[in-house]
């Protein structure tokens, strides 16, 4: 291999430039963020980690045009133990067709892990989103090795203390609230580095979009007694009828909508 060719080669990249992708990279809804990250998007067959400075800052909103184009191409979504019920109102707000969605709820940390890796190994998923907890190197890197090959979006959401630890992720983010909007700092990328933050405006259509998950029973999903995998769809939805005070908001209310409680596999 010539100088040349290997220069080419995407494990290598000069370090003033961002590196070249062997998988094409999905973009992110904002032109911003999308010049920062190599292929112009969120990486495929590679981890990306967000580390939201606390949880509802928007973790999941930056994700919602990119959630809503791999369902439009028919691509299934799969949520693995997610801490709160997903609000269907406002993944359908986003545009994310709810039928691509699957629910996957665990009950350890042991199973949540592998849910994950199945999920990445299946080929079946456009995205596999998770919240793993507590996470050592070595599962990383099994989970790292279990999405390459695979051009699936794989984003673990993680504690900010993680950023101190090491990790095989070929994208960590760091999130941050800023005047309505959101900071993001690129914590590593495959390329030269990044010292100042991305700073991001929701569009209008999204900032009134929430998640909720009903907190008054003391159990997220991923503490449940069951272990379950559900498609969602638009009849999963039904009047929680519960007082707005027992809530926990991920993001606001839209204007005028209904609280709706989102059915979750067998969940008690």
């Amino acid at each position: 291999m010539n100088f040349a060719a290997l220069l080419n080669h995407p494990a290598l990249w000069r370090g003033n430039e961002l590196s070249r992708v062997a998988s094409a990279s999905v973009p992110t809804g904002f032109p911003a963020l999308d010049a920062e990250l190599p292929g112009g998007g969120w990486p495929t067959a590679a981890l990306t980690e967000i580390l939201p400075q606390h949880e509802g800052i928007g973790e999941l909103r930056i994700l919602g045009a990119t959630l809503a184009a791999l369902s439009a191409h028919q691509r299934m979504l799969a949520w693995i133990a997610p801490p709160h019920r997903p609000y269907a109102p406002a993944l359908a707000a986003l545009g994310i067709d709810l039928a691509r969605v699957i629910i996957v709820t665990t009950r350890s940390p042991k199973e949540t892990l592998w849910a994950t890796e199945q999920a990445l190994r299946s080929k079946a998923c456009g995205a596999v989103l998770a919240w793993p907890g507590a996470i050592k190197y070595p599962e990383l890197r099994r989970l790292q090795l279990a999405a390459e090959g695979n051009p699936v979006l794989a984003v673990l959401f993680r504690l900010p203390q993680a950023a101190l630890e090491t990790s095989c992720a070929a994208l960590r983010l760091e999130l941050k609230t800023w005047h309505g909007g959101l900071a993001v700092r690129i914590l590593k990328r495959r390329g030269a580095a990044l010292n100042t933050p991305i700073l991001l405006r929701v569009p209008n259509t999204m900032k009134h979009v929430c998640v909720a998950a009903r907190i008054g029973d003391g159990k997220a999903p991923s503490e449940g007694n069951s272990h379950s995998i559900a498609k969602t769809s638009n009849a999963a939805s039904a009047d929680s009828g519960c007082n707005p005070s027992g809530w926990h908001e991920f993001w606001p209310v839209a204007p005028g909508s209904r609280r709706k409680d989102f059915v979750i596999g067998a969940e008690t």
